[in-house]
């Protein structure tokens, strides 16, 4: 599945475009390389979001085409988050 097409169905981003957006400006990358819009992801891939001051590292858990609410969060589990001040 697309990178930024499991960003949205997971929940972590409300809109495909955002998820465009940081791959673009270099702010995302899988297994610490940096990744397109496009990037294929697959269970047990490890996924770092950077947001203006915060990072977010998750570890791809299932690929799912939709999900509920509650079956988003078990597609992902945050490895580690960082804020800067």
């Amino acid at each position: 599945m697309r990178i930024d097409k499991f960003l949205k169905v997971s929940r972590i981003l409300k809109k495909r475009e955002v998820g465009k957006q940081l791959a673009l400006n270099e702010r995302l990358y899988i297994n610490d390389k940096l990744a397109k819009a496009s990037s294929e992801v697959k269970v047990g891939d490890v996924v770092r979001i950077i947001f203006g001051h915060r990072e977010i590292t998750i570890r791809v858990l299932d690929i799912r085409l939709t999900a509920s609410k509650e079956q988003a969060f078990e597609m992902y589990e945050v490895i580690e988050e960082k804020k800067e001040n």
